[in-house]
Parts: C-alpha cells; structure tokens; sequence
C-alpha cells in the first residue's frame, strides 16, 4: 500500500495564475489510505458495517413498529365503535330531551294563552296609549303595567312613548 503526505501553508500574499490573492490558510494534512481517509480500505469497510448494522436495525425496528402500529390500530378501531355507541346513544337522549322540552315550551304558551283575556293584542304589539285600569307591576328591575292580565312595558321610538305588549 502506498502512502504519502501532503502538507501545505500559505500565509499571507500568493500568487495564483497570475493573481494576487491575500488569503490565510490552515496547514492540510492528508495521509492517504490511513483508515479514517475516504479512500482507505479499512474506511470503506468501517463504512460498509455501519451500514448494514443500521439498516438491520431499521427493518428490526420497522416490523416492530408495523406490529405494534396494527395492534394499536384494532385497539383504536374498537374505541372509536364504542365512541359512535355512545355517541349516538346521546344524540338518541338529547332529541328525547328535545322533545319534552318544546312540549314543556308548547305547554307553557298554551297556559300563558289561557291566562290572557279574549281579545288581548298579540305579544311584541306596539300601543301608543295604555287602557284603563292600569296597575304596575314590576319584575326583575323592569317596570310593567298590569291591564286586566296584559302585561305592557314603557318604550320609545323616536321621541314617541309608547308601549309594548309582553308575556307575563
């Protein structure tokens, strides 16, 4: 096998193919077919058995992750059906609860219907003046006047009082 050294230091001014060029460069030392050079034997095959060790590693680990990806799979595969279960388990009793509310709704708007006197003006109707006999009537921090069972809040629009007709 054939050796040889190179060695070389150019500090300082140069002169390249007919330039000048200023420049300061480290000493380079190469032994040639030493075994951590590129071109060595021994390198070469340090190379190539760190390849095919990794490699192995990475198709040993690859099957192992593959296994353990299908399990977890199936494992996941079976608590996303138990997910949908219970999910449409729930969707199943909020539309039950749904419908006992509208029908409590329902109710509740029959008996208010039945509360108010025949030939009340509808909820949300805007008067301009109230009817006689009059009481107030306040809830909740708003004042109300109490007509014979129809409740009317005091409102304006535009510069006009007047008021609305509201559920009791």
């Amino acid at each position: 096998m054939m050796r040889s050294q190179l060695s070389t230091r150019t500090p300082g001014l140069a002169l390249m193919a007919g330039f000048f060029c200023l420049g300061f460069a480290m000493e380079a030392a190469a032994i040639v077919g030493a075994p951590l050079t590129p071109v060595s034997v021994a390198g070469v095959a340090r190379r190539t058995t760190r390849r095919v060790v990794v490699a192995s590693a990475a198709t040993t680990s690859a099957a192992t992750t593959s296994a353990a990806t299908a399990s977890a799979a199936s494992a996941n595969a079976a608590a996303q059906s138990a997910q949908a279960s219970a999910a449409q388990a729930q969707s199943a009793s909020q539309a039950s609860a749904a419908q006992a509310q509208a029908a409590q709704a329902q109710a509740q708007a029959a008996q208010a219907a039945a509360a108010r006197p025949a030939g009340a003006p509808a909820i949300g109707t805007v008067v301009s003046a109230l009817p006689a006999g009059c009481v107030s009537a306040p809830k909740g921090g708003v004042e109300y006047q109490n007509c014979g069972g129809v409740y009317y809040r005091a409102a304006f629009q535009g510069n006009n009082l007047v008021y609305v007709v509201e559920a009791p």
